[in-house]
């Protein structure tokens, strides 16, 4: 079947748009279209052409939102239909059980435009199933997708009790979408009384609240960090900067650290540290601070001795007209943890903000080290968990920068 036939509008694009999608970059802005043949509709399928008229993908287009079209196939054969769909979910589930092999209580199912489902967002939380949908075309093909994953992912054993919509996110009303969360209707799942679960990551056990937790409810993508931070942690003292539900503080813990202590300016995030501490059993090496960890650096004194320091901030940058303000940030809070270390101390320290790009982090550390009058002796150099795969011809999915160094 040629594509012409399947009636789809047809939009022209700039040379400079061709060659992003040549590269594999699935968007198209909206300055880069030339002619549009037809009237598109809004969350509706396109065929994308260059100016000479050759058929470049099909995506979803959107008048409202500055990505214009998000291509999702750049087969000309494709029909976007449930199986097509089907086999995108399980292509998706089968990588993770490649990458993540038995490690699927909890993880990354779909990570947007990495899995070919731009602007969706899957996290699997023991027997349930966390979406975001951030892209109107995506949105209006749910009805499709959600009940799939629930399917595939139960055919594998994996007892999915039901999907909760974390969509209370102001990003959608750039795509014309409103806001709300709440579980999604599958047929034949029975909605959970709860809108909280437990989650054993690394042997370590997690409250989840997906329905009011950050983001999905839990942040997946350190998982295999936290581990590298565990092994470097036995007989240290620990101060884990910006803690959120205390995952890096816990894998210290569980690491053989002899004290611990779990800093996050949110008095909500320090009570579900306290809480998922309790729950493994770990409250007697822990201690737990409310405070802004700007303020806390300076004031911690000598005599609070640590010879390990987590920084896991939040994105300090969501722009690049903000990068520089974000350098600052980083800098100042990795510069006082230096500071504090003794020569033979560990630091951890990440960014995940994909505007803060690794050369300009390496230069901020450098900076950091040479006004700290030390040096960094690098243990390893990590990036986020195979679950939330990098495209090398999309960047944006390419993000978290971690790095873990002896102070010497």
């Amino acid at each position: 079947m040629s594509f012409k036939s399947r009636g789809y509008t047809q939009i022209e694009i700039t040379r400079k748009a061709e060659s992003g999608v040549l590269q594999g970059h699935p968007w198209i802005y909206d300055g880069e279209l030339v002619k549009i043949d037809g009237e598109p509709e809004d969350g509706g399928l396109v065929d994308v052409l260059s100016p000479k008229g050759r058929y470049l993908g099909t995506g979803y287009y959107n008048s409202n939102s500055k990505i214009r079209i998000r291509i999702i196939s750049t087969n000309a054969n494709d029909k976007f239909d449930e199986a097509f769909f089907e086999r995108r979910v399980r292509y998706a589930w089968d990588y993770r059980k490649t990458v993540m092999g038995d490690d699927l209580n909890c993880c990354r199912v779909i990570f947007g435009e990495s899995d070919t489902f731009p602007g969706l967002t899957v996290d699997k939380f023991n027997d349930i199933l966390v979406t975001q949908t951030l892209c109107l075309g995506t949105e209006k093909r749910k009805d499709i997708i959600f009940p799939l994953l629930y399917r595939v992912l139960n055919e594998d054993g994996m007892g999915i009790k039901g999907i909760f919509e974390r969509n209370d996110v102001s990003i959608r009303r750039l795509e014309g979408l409103e806001e709300n969360k709440g579980f999604y209707p599958v047929d034949g799942a029975v909605i959970p009384d709860s809108t909280s679960t437990v989650i054993i990551e690394n042997g370590i056990r997690y409250n989840v609240d997906f329905e009011n937790g950050q983001k999905t409810g839990f942040f997946l993508d350190q998982k295999y960090n936290r581990q590298a931070v565990s092994r470097l942690a036995k007989g240290r003292r620990v101060l884990d900067c910006f803690t959120h539900t205390g995952s890096f503080a816990l894998n210290a813990v569980k690491g053989g650290a002899e004290h611990v202590c779990a800093v996050d300016i949110s008095e909500d995030a320090v009570s579900m540290a306290k809480a998922n501490a309790r729950l493994n059993g770990f409250e007697d090496r822990m201690s737990f601070k409310a405070a802004n960890v700007f303020d806390l650096l300076p004031e911690i004194s000598k005599s609070e001795k640590y010879d390990f320091i987590i920084l896991d901030p939040p994105a300090f940058t969501k722009s690049r007209s903000t990068v520089d303000s974000a350098m600052r940030g980083y800098k100042e809070i990795n510069l006082r943890a230096m500071k504090l270390l003794p020569r033979g101390g560990y630091l951890a320290t990440c960014s995940c903000s994909h505007f803060m790009k690794d050369d300009l982090f390496r230069s901020m550390l450098k900076s950091a080290a040479f006004d700290a009058h030390v040096s960094l002796r690098q243990i390893e150099a990590r990036q986020q968990a195979p679950d939330h795969p990098i495209l090398w011809n999309v960047p944006e999915t390419d993000y978290l920068k971690f790095y873990l160094f002896q102070i010497v």
